[in-house]
C-alpha cells in the first residue's frame, strides 16, 4: 500500500514502509507526470519502499498541451533541480534522478552540469536521436557524465535500438548499464505490459543502485 498525494507540481507516492530513499520521475516531451508509465513506474518503487515524486517538468506545468521549447530547457532542468532538493529535505537516504525520453534525457544533462545532485539515474527510453535521423545523437554531454546511468530501452524504440544506445554510452565516462525490453518500443509498451516493465525496472535498479544487499 501507498498513499499518493499532490505535492509541487506532481505527485508523491509514499510508501506504507519506507526505507528512506527517494526517485524524482518525469515524463517525456508529449506527456505529462500522469502518464501510464510513469504511475505503473511510481507504483512499483513505492512498492519497494522508495518514495516517489512524479512530477511535470515546467513547460508542462506552464502549458497542458504542446512539445517543449528549446529554450525552455534550462527551466526544465531548474526545476527537477528543486524537485531533488526538496524530496531530500524530507527523506534521509538517497535521492536519484531520472525519467521517461525527454525528463530522462533532462536528467541526465543536469547530472552532467551537477555531478553531485544525485547519486544515480534511472533513464526510460531515453531519446537517443529523433526517428529516422540516426546522425543527430543527443549525446554531446554524455563524455561530462559521471552519474552511475542505468538505461531501460526497447528493442523496439525508434529513437535508438539497442546497438545503437550501447556504442553511444561508450562515451559515457561513470558507471552505466543497458536492460533491454523485449518487443517494446518508445512508450515501453507492446509485450510487456507497463507494471511488468516497472517491475524489471525496479529489480534492475536496486542491483544497480545497490540499495539491496
Amino acid at each position: 500500500m501507498q498513499a499518493i498525494t499532490p505535492f509541487e507540481g506532481g505527485f508523491l507516492h509514499t510508501p506504507d514502509a519506507p526505507i528512506g530513499h527517494g526517485l524524482i520521475l518525469t515524463h517525456g516531451a508529449g506527456s505529462n507526470a500522469r502518464a501510464p508509465l510513469l504511475v505503473a513506474v511510481a507504483d512499483a518503487f513505492s512498492a519497494a519502499g522508495i518514495t516517489v515524486l512524479r512530477c511535470d517538468l515546467a513547460f508542462r506545468q506552464a502549458r497542458p498541451h504542446g512539445p517543449p521549447f528549446p529554450a525552455m530547457a534550462v527551466q526544465d532542468r531548474a526545476g527537477l533541480k528543486r524537485a531533488v532538493l526538496l524530496l531530500r529535505d524530507r527523506l534521509p537516504g538517497k535521492v536519484f534522478l531520472g525519467g521517461h525520453s525527454y525528463g530522462g534525457r533532462q536528467s541526465t544533462m543536469l547530472a552532467a552540469e551537477e555531478p553531485d545532485l544525485a547519486p544515480g539515474l534511472l533513464l526510460l527510453s531515453y531519446p537517443l536521436h529523433p526517428p529516422r535521423r540516426p546522425v543527430d545523437l543527443r549525446t554531446a554531454h554524455f563524455p561530462k557524465l559521471s552519474t552511475p546511468a542505468l538505461f531501460v530501452h526497447g528493442t523496439r524504440d525508434p529513437f535508438g535500438s539497442i546497438d545503437e544506445l550501447r556504442a553511444a554510452l561508450a562515451l559515457i565516462a561513470g558507471p552505466h548499464e543497458i536492460v533491454a525490453i523485449e518487443g517494446a518500443g518508445h512508450d515501453l509498451g507492446g509485450k510487456s505490459s507497463h507494471a511488468r516493465v516497472a517491475g524489471t525496472a525496479v529489480a534492475a535498479f536496486q542491483q544497480f543502485a545497490k540499495l539491496v544487499p
